[in-house]
């Protein structure tokens, strides 16, 4: 369910169909399309408000993965989203979703890369990214290309896993250890966002959630242990649960914290 650096996204949207994959993402997040960021349903309805979502915004959803939260987002508010990622098999079980959820004409799916966008400028009016810049290690680049597709108008939302500042060496090191594989950043993300054009709104601290939402994954995978075994090996599990450990006492001890970004378009 994280982009940390045991993940193998193709391998786990292909788990993410098994039954007991779902019943652990409906334990941690409240959902079942086969997500892969910490986006919990209640953070979800945070981006709707946050962005003001409603029937003819157009959002542009980077890192969709297999459409949490972007169809959500969709059904909800009845806006047009676009969702682009890279693993085609998520791709495919988004526009499945989509068409058993009859959405299938506000729902656009693109294969391309966030740091590329194969999009006009001022193509969307509303962005959205789930923990995607900790796991890319240009993050500059997305944010140029988010800021280039975005209306003059526009709003992103986004959330992010960042390492504490003023951490000792060895508790760097864990952290770094323990989170997405670009965890660290080349500067604040509130420098970055100015250096490309956008202007801060609202930055929310939700590592108290996110250490929750953690220990319920804990919980879950102890709970469904037997039921995993039809998608990873027990030491596949054994090393998972472990390192869900690790993120979850960092970010108890507020080392390991995520935050929420929301930003607009500056001129």
């Amino acid at each position: 369910m994280d982009c940390d650096s045991l993940c193998d996204f193709t391998r786990n949207y292909a788990c993410s169909a098994l039954p007991a994959v779902k019943a652990l993402e409906r334990d941690v997040l409240g959902c079942d399309y086969g997500g892969t960021s910490w986006t919990t349903r209640e953070e979800a309805r945070h981006i709707m408000s946050s962005l003001e979502l409603h029937s003819g915004s157009r959002l542009l959803e980077v890192g969709s993965g297999s459409g949490w939260p972007g169809l959500y987002l969709c059904a909800e508010t009845g806006c047009d989203v676009t969702l682009l990622d890279m693993p085609l098999i998520a791709l495919e079980q988004a526009k499945e979703r989509a068409s058993q959820d009859d959405m299938l004409g506000q729902v656009s799916v693109v294969n391309g890369n966030g740091t590329s966008l194969p999009f006009a400028d001022a193509a969307f009016n509303r962005l959205s990214h789930s923990d995607v810049l900790c796991c890319l290690p240009e993050k500059i680049e997305m944010l140029k290309e988010c800021r280039r597709v975005a209306t003059a108008d526009a709003r992103m939302h986004f959330s992010v896993i960042e390492p504490a500042t003023g951490l000792m060496t060895a508790d760097h090191e864990r952290v770094v250890d323990a989170g997405p594989p670009f965890v660290e950043m080349p500067e604040a993300y509130i420098e970055m966002l100015r250096k490309t054009g956008w202007a801060l709104i609202e930055r929310v601290d939700i590592t108290q959630a996110y250490g929750v939402t953690l220990q319920n994954e804990v919980a879950a995978l102890r709970q469904h242990s037997e039921a995993l075994l039809d998608a990873y090996s027990a030491d596949e599990l054994r090393d998972m649960t472990e390192h869900r450990e690790n993120g979850m006492n960092l970010a108890i001890g507020n080392m390991l914290q995520r935050f929420v970004y929301v930003v607009n378009a500056s001129i």
